[in-house]
């Protein structure tokens, strides 16, 4: 596989040829990477994978028209053909008035922040297999547990990287490293099913196979035999696994693209409280070994930890360069792409900062409400804010949770969910976004 000096030089290459052919400017990304992968089921090996891959794409700039292009074939005969076909598809493209490289003083320049998320181990099919097993093993152990979905483990590393022909060239590598189990429980025709994970950017990081496999089953012996929990107006609490959905409807509500278009609940928001005050919201690219750290951004501007709510008031939107063109403001670090099309703009590693009590703390009060642990289908427009969400959980009663419930749906608006949200204290970095246990009162609750 590529090292970062090579995924570096070739993004570089590539836009020297779109040079040549007659853009007026370009930028290339690279991506190229290796994965392996192993499941098994019922104590057995299923199945054994290996993927690698190299990709590059390529965006010119002929006036104000643009286009971009992607290759898996890096000869550089092709690489003379894409960088002419690109050329010829920008000179034929609309104009855009906002399109453009970033900023060229904004560009981020000089040693790229090294974030710690290459531990150069991808290991081997035996070793994944081993901690596959481990993990589908706890997870059946566990008493009620009857059935398996199986049990996975997998390791990937892969190079990133960026160039641009107004001065901007880097590049990284990041390692990833992951184990789940999927179990059922009950009997036969009433059978309940739940999972657990765990992802690291190092191995050594990453939580043992048997304690994912005992969280996966406990979990789905826990949800056996569900009752109904009557309809109407109560406090539902969100397990931090589902809240952190709620940063993302944020995220999205306050990207660039939303707010250009006015496709956007929070469009008129920003300086305003929208959270409960004291409530924080940060966005952290620099965490070390962090699931969405990045040492730049999609366009080659430098990151850095923001707020986007501070003591519950909204504080910035996530911009890339198009966006902030048109809206003018000022590039906020957060563009994001994959290898064909534009930038957009998204969060990195995102996070709602601990409350002042514990979780139990928020549920003692509550006479009759609802714990979700799982919400299921895409109930929410991002243009209105209206929310509702199959789900599925436990009932509280007087304080306590209580037995497994199913088949209900939670409602309101974003709006109402953000000011009326409480946190716990109980805050852990486990995945990309991450949020305690969140306390939602007055939220509508109907049973299937």
């Amino acid at each position: 596989m590529l090292v970062p000096d090579q995924a570096q030089n070739r993004v570089q290459d590539a836009i020297a040829r779109a040079m040549k052919a007659g853009a007026d400017a370009a930028d290339a990304v690279l991506s190229a990477g290796e994965s392996l992968s192993v499941s098994v089921r019922l104590g057995a090996l299923e199945d054994v994978g290996r993927a690698e891959h190299e990709d590059l794409g390529l965006r010119v700039f002929c006036g104000r028209r643009s286009a971009s292009i992607s290759t898996t074939d890096l000869t550089p005969a092709a690489l003379d053909t894409l960088a002419e076909k690109v050329v010829a598809m920008a000179r034929e493209a609309p104009e855009d008035e906002w399109a453009g490289l970033a900023p060229a003083d904004r560009l981020l320049h000089g040693t790229i922040p090294d974030l710690d998320l290459d531990d150069g181990e991808l290991g081997d099919p035996a070793a994944l297999r081993v901690r596959a097993l481990e993990a589908e093993d706890a997870a059946r152990a566990v008493p009620g547990v009857t059935n398996s979905e199986g049990g996975g483990a997998g390791a990937s590393r892969s190079i990133w990287a960026l160039g641009t022909s107004h001065g901007f060239a880097g590049a990284y590598a990041v390692t990833s490293h992951g184990v789940s189990a999927s179990v059922l429980a009950g009997a036969a025709g009433a059978m309940e099913r739940d999972h657990a994970y765990h992802s690291a950017r190092h191995a050594r990081h990453l939580e043992s196979p048997a304690s994912v496999g005992a969280r996966a089953g406990a979990r789905a012996a826990a949800r056996v035999n569900p009752g109904r929990v009557r309809s109407g107006a109560m406090p539902v609490i969100l397990h931090p696994r589902v809240g952190a959905g709620l940063l993302g409807h944020l995220a999205g509500a306050i990207s660039g693209s939303a707010i250009t278009r006015r496709t956007s609940f929070l469009l008129d928001a920003m300086g305003s409280r929208i959270f409960a005050p004291g409530i924080a919201i940060l966005d952290d690219p620099h965490r070390p070994h962090g699931l969405r750290s990045r040492p730049f951004d999609g366009e080659g501007l430098p990151v850095s930890p923001r707020a986007l709510v501070e003591d519950g008031v909204l504080q910035t939107w996530l911009l890339d360069s198009a966006a902030a063109r048109q809206l003018g403001l000022e590039p906020t670090g957060h563009a994001s792409r994959g290898i064909g099309g534009a930038p957009g703009a998204s969060p990195s590693n995102l996070y709602l900062e601990n409350g002042n009590v514990p979780a139990d703390t928020l549920i003692a009060d509550i006479d009759y409400g609802v714990y979700v642990t799982d919400l299921i289908g895409q109930g929410v427009n991002i243009v209105t804010g209206d929310y509702s969400r199959g789900a599925a959980g436990f009932l509280i009663e007087k304080g306590q949770i209580a037995g497994p419930i199913s088949e209900f749906t939670i409602a309101g608006t974003l709006q109402s969910m953000f000011r009326d949200l409480t946190p716990a204290n109980d805050l852990e970095f486990r995945y990309g976004v991450n949020v305690p246990t969140l306390r939602i009162d007055g939220m509508t609750v109907a049973s299937g």
